[in-house]
């Protein structure tokens, strides 16, 4: 059981639920659980360097002395990377709009559940902080910060490449297609992975280098698979910021034709990092780029600017349902009618619909029932190297 390994803190005013979710826990194999029916106390205890240091607080949101809001702003500020779950019996948008202000404070949450709570509600939670805690253990196991000038010699030196994420058909389980993401093979430091250098890169003006560096290894690479047998398309990010260079959509064409791929094959995810502040250019390259052949994917749906009114003005192919949702799907009864909506909005507008995240057999029995087309996530495959992506196409031959 996942939670055996773990140090639960759970904050709840009313003795008897208090006991019930401490019951929950040993029954699902927990042996470390810190009890406290206030905030205050809880404070105490997160302050207390003689105790186990705690993996998961479970809060309540209505308490005497420091209501559950109060307590999540203090954990915000002091103990931001400990796991947390919202428990309340208020109203589901109530719950919604906690857990919105528990992000913004930079809080880990793990999920917003109503109460009664049950077993499989936990359980569900904890499998994905095991999930999520693994990822981050192997991609941030260096916690190095990296200069401009650092990531920019990786450039030069070759030292960046794709790693691809399979997608498949939900219905079927068929592979279509994968995601071209960057991974930067660090000669000392191993595979690092895009969080230590896009900020950077966009920041600085530079993203266009490992843009046409990813689309030049991608395309090669999205030759070679065709060669193998296997007609799949490619993936491959593109920033808002990139989009003001009017010629943009001509050099991107050219590297896809100079390596001998059809532009059909080639989908552009368009990322949504920064405001679109030169409307105009990014709308001629964006036009375009679907002249020539290319997909368009409205990539991290939801979350970033105005997505329905890029919708409105751009011809995008492809809606991909932000991660965010998917993980939230099952305790989250919002979350789950957003990806509805944008799964019918989608099939109306004639788009392909991608649920990004999937952790879990039963996030894809989910979607697959709301007629998600595609899905990507851990649960089908992690991003792997080339040769690694070659195997499995093999391995999926359908």
């Amino acid at each position: 059981m996942v939670a055996n390994e773990l140090t639960f803190l759970v904050i709840e005013d009313d003795d008897f639920q208090r006991e019930v979710i401490v019951d929950i826990l040993g029954r699902l194999g927990s042996k470390n659980i810190q009890e406290a029916r206030t905030g205050t106390e809880a404070l105490n205890i997160l302050k207390d360097s003689t105790l186990s240091s705690i993996d998961i607080i479970l809060c309540d949101l209505n308490m005497p002395e420091m209501d559950g809001m109060e307590f999540l702003r203090h954990i915000g500020n002091s103990h931001s990377s400990i796991a947390t779950i919202i428990m309340s019996a208020l109203d589901g948008a109530l719950i919604e709009s906690v857990r919105k202000m528990a992000s913004a404070y930079g809080i880990y949450l793990l999920g917003a559940i109503e109460k009664p709570i049950t077993p499989a509600q936990l359980e569900a939670l904890f499998s994905i902080y095991k999930s999520r805690e693994s990822k981050q253990k192997q991609e941030f196991k260096h916690g190095s910060l990296f200069t401009l000038g650092e990531i920019l010699e990786g450039l030069t030196n070759g030292d960046f490449v794709p790693f691809f994420q399979p997608k498949i058909h939900l219905a079927t389980g068929k592979l279509i297609g994968a995601e071209a993401l960057a991974r930067w093979r660090h000669p000392q430091r191993g595979v690092i992975a895009p969080y230590a250098f896009i900020d950077l890169l966009e920041k600085s003006g530079h993203i266009d280098i490992l843009t046409f560096t990813m689309l030049e290894q991608s395309a090669k690479a999205c030759k070679l698979i065709h060669e193998k047998g296997h007609e799949i398309s490619i993936s491959v990010n593109l920033s808002l910021t990139s989009l003001a260079d009017i010629k943009l959509a001509d050099k991107i064409t050219h590297i896809v034709l100079e390596s001998g791929v059809n532009p059909k094959f080639i989908i552009l995810e368009i990322t949504e990092t920064a405001a679109m502040t030169d409307m105009a250019p990014a709308l001629e390259n964006l036009a375009r780029l679907r002249m020539k052949g290319f997909g368009l994917s409205i990539d991290d749906y939801g979350t970033g600017y105005s997505s329905m009114q890029q919708i409105s003005r751009i011809a995008f192919t492809e809606l991909k349902i932000d991660q965010s949702f998917v993980r939230e799907m099952t305790t989250s009864n919002v979350s789950k009618v957003l990806i509805n909506s944008s799964i019918e909005m989608a099939t109306k507008l004639q788009m392909k619909c991608t649920a990004e995240g999937i952790e879990t057999k039963n996030d894809w029995e989910q979607l697959k029932s709301m007629n998600c087309e595609l899905g990507q996530g851990y649960y089908i495959a992690k991003p792997m190297s080339l040769d690694e992506f070659l195997k499995f196409c093999e391995q999926n031959l359908n």
